[in-house]
């Protein structure tokens, strides 16, 4: 039997709407189980069990990021998390948390994939990985400040991330971007590629893995795009999400590979100042539960 858990995020946020909203459209098989987990489950349908997840912190009368919501989000993570290294049909759907919030409360990790990275990975790492049809990306950095990204690129962060994203892909062609503007161009914008780039993707070449680059990434997506290759690695977050978003033409669904189970997500954040309003878009989280129901 198929276990989908499903956390419903910062209670404040639009997860709880568009949770509630896609299970509507959700067309659950016979013999999967969904799990809820947050604050409350009211007008929610389609679904089986529900975990009630209490804070010991006033909820606020506005919907705005709170020790409240950080309080719940992280606690139904954490309860998600057990019960999914425990069921090993269980697949993880969490919907948005915020960062700012989880900061309040003292919470050491910036978002979801570090929390999941710490407590559920396979080996070393994990991959942030992102798909809408036949748009497939990934990320060798996640939340990061631009000016720390090159400092993050080692050779053995690179390489562990690659190989995942090559397994997701079962070693189809992939990608890999530069990180400055026209490849670093011969070492005049920077040397990254040249010291880093060119002589990992040669190793990755000989151990087998169907790899190519390093491309400016304009020209990366532009390959990537028109069927070129089937997946692109991206050195930074909006070198992937920006592209991604702006040319998708279906709902995206973020995956975090390299746990012992599957999580995905909805490409989103929490949307504060339309929470409340009903007007939340459910697609991406649709999408979600589709993607671990199929996967």
């Amino acid at each position: 039997m198929k276990h989908l858990v499903i956390t419903l995020g910062d209670p404040l946020g639009i997860g709880p709407e568009v949770t509630k909203k896609a299970l509507k459209k959700f067309k659950k098989p016979t013999g999967t189980k969904i799990t809820l987990l947050s604050e409350s489950a009211a007008g929610f349908t389609n679904f089986d069990n529900f975990i009630q997840i209490k804070s010991k912190y006033k909820k606020p009368s506005g919907h705005i990021p709170s020790k409240y919501g950080a309080d719940i989000s992280f606690k139904a993570l954490t309860a998600a998390i057990n019960i999914c290294l425990a069921d090993k049909n269980a697949r993880l759907i969490t919907a948005p948390i915020s960062k700012e919030a989880w900061a309040k409360i003292g919470v050491k990790f910036t978002g979801h994939t570090e929390v999941l990275k710490h407590y559920a990975a396979k080996n070393k790492d994990v991959l942030m990985l992102f798909k809408a049809g036949n748009i497939c990306t990934a990320l060798a950095t996640e939340h990061l400040a631009l000016k720390d990204v090159s400092a993050h690129l080692t050779k053995e962060k690179l390489e562990e991330k690659i190989k995942l994203f090559s397994k997701f892909l079962n070693n189809k062609k992939l990608v890999i971007s530069a990180l400055n503007p026209h490849a670093g161009d011969a070492g005049k914008i920077g040397t990254e590629e040249i010291k880093i780039l060119i002589p990992l993707i040669k190793t990755l070449r000989k151990q087998g893995l169907n790899t190519d680059g390093p491309l400016p990434i304009d020209s990366a997506w532009q390959k990537h795009l028109a069927g070129k290759f089937d997946g692109i690695f991206c050195l930074y977050h909006d070198g992937a999400l920006l592209p991604l978003k702006v040319a998708a033409k279906e709902p995206p669904v973020h995956i975090t590979y390299g746990l012992k189970f599957l999580r995905v997500s909805p490409v989103h954040g929490t949307a504060f100042d339309i929470a409340g309003k009903n007007i939340a878009c459910p697609g991406s989280m649709l999408a979600a539960l589709n993607f671990a129901l199929k996967y």
